[in-house]
């Protein structure tokens, strides 16, 4: 659901502090502008990592949401702006394949003018997220080819015990050699931990991930309620219950989305965007328990 479409978008022209410290503005940036005119700027000395790490020596407190907020507003007030933004990733088992690693992010838009907030996620398989450990003398050959280094960093760590020596953003052998003799020397046994650096400036398909989400998020905010005329029209929920398509039951799966404006209480219900009616049987938890 759309404006007129022919009014000037409130956010062209406008500035934006994206709160980051790993680069994520080279794809947001460009994303933000050519979606809705927002220039994107970045706060300067900001340090996001007091919200959480990946490496889990400062763990991170609440939902992704609501730490995106968090760190959004840290950015708006540094740059005494509005408008922020920022964006938070996980990653582990993907909940429909757990075999394969999954890539979640979340980008959100907090605009105080308007009193909304905005966000876009996306899962991916395209990520490569991995973890072995290893001691300097093991061949990682095969490894570090599937991780794409050093295209894309590691960091290394004791296997068990002590949480330093750690290393992040290893891009040489040497360096990685290094690493590893000195954390496995550290261990209590003996190994050292070696796993993807999934930080945006070091991990080249995570920040592509988050190219094609800003690009989501551009093209959310170009949606304008048809009631308040407020930016981000899309998605806000799902009501679950799609039916088998042999006994009728009602899985968990989502039946139908729920579409709304982050100002206003106006919301609409359609069905699926893919066009699915019923579950399969093999898919169904009382036909295939």
């Amino acid at each position: 659901m759309t404006g007129s479409g022919e009014n000037r978008h409130p956010y062209q022209g406008q500035r934006a502090v994206l709160s980051t410290k790993h680069g994520k503005e080279r794809v947001v940036a460009p994303a933000l502008m050519a979606g809705v005119g927002l220039v994107v700027e970045v706060a300067d000395n900001l340090d996001t990592d007091a919200l959480g790490t990946f490496t889990g020596e400062i763990p991170r407190v609440g939902t992704m949401r609501e730490v995106a907020v968090r760190k959004a507003r840290l950015g708006m007030a540094a740059a005494r702006l509005p408008l922020g933004l920022a964006s938070e990733g996980s990653f582990g088992p993907h909940p429909l394949v757990p075999f394969v690693p999954g890539d979640r992010e979340l980008l959100v838009l907090v605009d105080d003018q308007l009193g909304i907030e905005v966000a876009e996620e996306a899962l991916s398989m395209d990520t490569n997220f991995a973890h072995r450990t290893a001691t300097e003398r093991d061949d990682l050959g095969e490894f570090l080819r599937r991780v794409r280094f050093p295209s894309h960093g590691l960091i290394v760590r004791p296997s068990a015990g002590p949480k330093e020596p750690l290393f992040k953003g290893i891009t040489t052998v040497p360096a990685l050699r290094e690493a590893l003799e000195r954390c496995a020397r550290a261990s209590d046994d003996g190994l050292a931990h070696v796993e993807t650096d999934m930080r945006a400036h070091m991990n080249p398909m995570r920040q592509a991930v988050i190219g094609d989400l800003a690009q989501r998020l551009g093209r959310r905010l170009r949606a304008r309620c048809s009631r308040c005329g407020a930016p981000g029209w899309g998605r806000v929920d799902v009501i679950r219950g799609l039916p088998c398509e042999l006994c009728g039951f009602e899985t968990d799966e989502v039946r139908e989305e729920v579409e709304g404006c982050p100002r206003c209480d106006l919301r609409l219900t359609r069905p699926r965007s893919d066009g699915r009616t019923h579950v399969k049987a093999e898919n169904c938890p009382v036909c295939n328990p």
